[in-house]
């Protein structure tokens, strides 16, 4: 199907360029801004060395860790999971109390929005499936989704028995962010196989099959307000488009087909990262974001053509 689509152009067409690509251009916004953020302090003590750097204020650290404004700490929870496993004894308040900011955020928002809106990692993983669309690659090595969960569940053991926060050592997220402040050094070989195991081993491999924080966010995720609603499921042509740009196309049929069975017009998978790309390339306007408690629409709405590029 993938070799036969030319993906968003219908959508073009019908809602104008802006429309046909608005989430992920504000998703790609999002990633490089906050990496730009973080990236302030280092690029400042590089271009005026040994002088004070006053954009410290704005953000200190790394997606592990960070203050906000110098005041507001932020931690991954997954991070402090692994503290606990690890059984340290001492842990900072400001830890915990940050741990528990950004747990509530993604709770608000769904967890995954995480792995889409923030994650730099992202970025590799959809370049992989770009190319790999654009080569025509298809099939490849048939992983279980659940593999991540059992990763996840191998990480906090890893970090119980050994005592250390072991996957930090490995972790892609942090070893890009570091590397490209820093300098990547060895971590380049991490996120080059990562690249290439999306490309020819199997499509979105890391991030739908394998990432333990994207299982964990997962989990959050299942619990947000936040939600893609499907309530113009009636104007659904059967283009397929979504199914191809969604990283967790299996979320989609239950919800695009269930109707007569009674299924609810909202994705309500914890495996949804909230990405936006199934409510571009919709030529139809099937999809948009909504709250999951909200009641399905009886009415429809078509898509006007538009003449903006």
């Amino acid at each position: 199907m993938a070799t036969k689509i030319q993906i968003g152009k219908e959508a073009i067409e019908k809602k104008g360029w802006w429309q046909a690509y608005k989430w992920l251009i504000l998703r790609r916004t999002s990633q490089i801004s906050i990496l730009l953020i973080f990236m302030l302090v280092p690029l400042c003590h590089w271009m005026t060395p040994g002088s004070e750097c006053h954009l410290g204020w704005i953000m200190k650290g790394n997606l592990s860790s960070s203050k906000l404004f110098d005041t507001i700490p932020m931690t991954d929870p997954l991070l402090l999971l692994q503290i606990v496993a690890a059984g340290f004894t001492h842990i900072a308040i400001e830890a915990v109390i940050g741990a528990f900011i950004v747990l509530a955020f993604y709770l608000l928002v769904g967890g995954r929005v995480y792995c889409s809106w923030v994650c730099p990692v992202n970025m590799v993983t959809d370049a992989a499936f770009w190319l790999r669309t654009k080569l025509k690659l298809v099939g490849g090595t048939r992983f279980s989704r659940n593999i991540r969960y059992w990763v996840l569940g191998m990480v906090l053991v890893l970090s119980a028995v050994t005592g250390s926060l072991a996957y930090e050592l490995v972790n892609p997220v942090s070893m890009l962010h570091r590397g490209l402040f820093f300098g990547m050094g060895l971590g380049w070989l991490v996120i080059v196989g990562i690249f290439l195991f999306d490309l020819f081993m199997t499509r979105r491999g890391w991030c739908t099959h394998i990432c333990p924080m994207g299982a964990f966010y997962g989990l959050l995720g299942r619990l947000s307000p936040l939600k893609v609603r499907a309530d113009a499921r009636d104007q659904c042509d059967d283009c397929g488009e979504c199914y191809i740009v969604c990283p967790e196309a299996q979320i989609i049929k239950p919800v695009l087909k269930g109707k007569e069975k009674g299924v609810p017009a909202v994705i309500l998978a914890g495996e949804c990262t909230n990405c936006g790309r199934c409510i571009d390339v919709c030529a139809e306007n099937v999809f948009h974001f909504g709250n999951r408690y909200q009641q399905e629409a009886t009415k429809t709405h078509k898509v006007r053509p538009t003449t903006s590029s």
